[in-house]
C-alpha cells in the first residue's frame, strides 16, 4: 500500500471531501445500509481501519463506547481527526497495514472495512484477515463493504478481498450485493440478531 501513499496524499491535499461523501446520496445510502446492518446496537470498542476523512467514523461514533480509527495518508488522518475532534470516544491514528494493526489496542467488538481491502495485495489482505482474526472479540462482529467495478487504483478483486474474510470461518450474517458495491457482515455469535433478543 505503500506505493499507493503519493496519490492518496494528493488527493486528500487537494480537496477535504475528494469522494464527495458528505453529499452523494450513494454514498448516505451505503453508510446507512452498513450501519443498519450491524447486528448489537452498540459496541465497546470498534476498529476502522481506512477511515478516510471520517465520514463513517462519525456514524460509527454514534455505536461505540471507544472508537479507534486510522488511514495511512497523513493528510486524510489529518482531516479526519478535525472532523471528530469533539467526541471523547473517538481516537483517530496513522497507521500502515498490516505491518501497524493496533495489537497494543486489545480486542475489538467491531472491526470495519470499508473500501479498503482492493488496495492491498494478495499477501498483505490475507494478513490483514488474520489480523482481524487475531483481535476479534468472542462476541465481536466484522464488516466488510466493497465498491465492485474496476478502477485503475485497484490491487485486487472485491471477491478476493471478501473471500479472505469468508475464509476466517466465522458465521456470516449479512450479504448484501448490488451492481455497485458489496456488504457482508461476519460475526463469532452466529445468532441472528432476532434470536439474540429471545423472539425465535
Amino acid at each position: 500500500m505503500n506505493d499507493q501513499r503519493p496519490y492518496f496524499e494528493s488527493l486528500y491535499a487537494a480537496s477535504e471531501d475528494p469522494y464527495a461523501l458528505r453529499h452523494r446520496w450513494y454514498e448516505a445510502r451505503k453508510r446507512a445500509l452498513l450501519l443498519a446492518a450491524l447486528p448489537q446496537e452498540r459496541y465497546r470498542s470498534g476498529y476502522e481501519p481506512g477511515c478516510g476523512t471520517g465520514e463513517l467514523t462519525l456514524a460509527l461514533s454514534q455505536r461505540c463506547d471507544h472508537l479507534l480509527a486510522s488511514d495511512f495518508s497523513a493528510h486524510a488522518v489529518d482531516i479526519a481527526r478535525k472532523r471528530t475532534g469533539g467526541l471523547a470516544n473517538v481516537h483517530v491514528a496513522h497507521h500502515v497495514l498490516p505491518a501497524d494493526w493496533p495489537r497494543e489496542a486489545g480486542r475489538f467488538d467491531l472491526i470495519v472495512l470499508s473500501e479498503l481491502g482492493y488496495f492491498l495485495d494478495h499477501n498483505d489482505m490475507h494478513l490483514l484477515a488474520a489480523r482481524c482474526q487475531d483481535t476479534l472479540e468472542a462476541d465481536g462482529t466484522l464488516v466488510a463493504c466493497d465498491w465492485r467495478p474496476d478502477f485503475a487504483q485497484r490491487r485486487l478483486p472485491t471477491q478476493e478481498v471478501h473471500g479472505a474474510l469468508a475464509s476466517l470461518g466465522l458465521a456470516r450474517l449479512v450479504f448484501h450485493e448490488e451492481d455497485d458495491f458489496v456488504l457482508q457482515v461476519w460475526t463469532r455469535d452466529g445468532r441472528s440478531v432476532a434470536e439474540r433478543e429471545g423472539i425465535r
